[in-house]
């Protein structure tokens, strides 16, 4: 078990879930139970506090600052500012969140986009540990997010799930997230040939390494990688839907 300093919370934030786990840092693994509220409908910032609150109560850390708390969310973030709104009220545009938070939940905290800190949770903990070249992560959940990693290091706010497709309507994550197989009632067949599509340009745009597929549905990773036919080796992140939460923790301790 991982001593009190080396261990931190990390909070992920979704389109539709919002979870939680203390987090042990010398092994990359969930030290407690992982904690799951409904996002509040709408996601505005009030609503969406309350809830990050209710996980933190239930963990039994909401009154231990020493305890470091790491928050990954759906947009771009820069200097702790959100400036974009996937999947969540658009009153996070332009937004102090990480202030927000802090002020909100009386603590310092890290706030990062989610799928950055997927990536940095597969870089130090998973698939993509010690991988030299380009890793090029994605979640597939309600959206499609990003994480462009070169040699280790992570390049910031990448948003891959937003690319256009030419001659239709809308964006990747419309047409390939796992929301819009949910939505559509596709079969695996059906989905994987739309992820066909979309990972052949991704591997057309940025030539990567290795391709790593997270998000909650990677537990089913069964049902649809071995559809795809890419020049670019593709796995399932080995924290699947826990990378979020490693990787916001992680983040929390630098």
């Amino acid at each position: 078990m991982a001593s009190k300093t080396n261990r931190a919370v990390g909070v992920d934030i979704g389109g539709t879930g919002i979870k939680g786990a203390i987090v042990d840092l010398d092994q990359g693994v969930l030290q407690s139970d992982r904690i799951k509220v409904p996002t509040p409908k709408g996601a505005e910032p009030q609503d969406v506090l309350t809830a990050v609150k209710e996980v933190l109560d239930t963990l039994g850390v909401s009154g231990d600052p020493d305890v470091h708390l790491g928050v990954a969310f759906p947009a771009i973030v820069k200097g702790g500012r959100t400036l974009s709104a996937a999947n969540v009220s658009e009153k996070w545009i332009g937004f102090e969140a990480e202030k927000f938070f802090e002020d909100g939940l009386g603590r310092d905290i890290h706030f990062a986009n989610d799928a950055d800190v997927a990536g940095i949770a597969e870089v130090r903990f998973g698939a993509a540990r010690g991988h030299d070249g380009l890793v090029l992560l994605t979640t597939l959940g309600t959206g499609i997010g990003s994480a462009l990693i070169y040699n280790g290091v992570l390049v910031p706010n990448t948003e891959l799930g937003h690319v256009q497709r030419a001659k239709h309507k809308g964006d990747a994550e419309s047409y390939a997230a796992y929301s819009a197989m949910e939505r559509e009632e596709l079969s695996w067949e059906d989905w994987a040939s739309r992820l066909q599509w979309y990972y052949e340009y991704v591997q057309f745009l940025f030539s990567p390494d290795l391709f790593i597929v997270g998000g909650g549905v990677s537990k089913h990773a069964d049902r649809f990688l071995p559809l795809l036919k890419l020049d670019t080796p593709i796995v399932a992140a080995v924290h699947r839907n826990n990378a979020g939460i490693i990787g916001a923790a992680a983040l929390a301790l630098g």
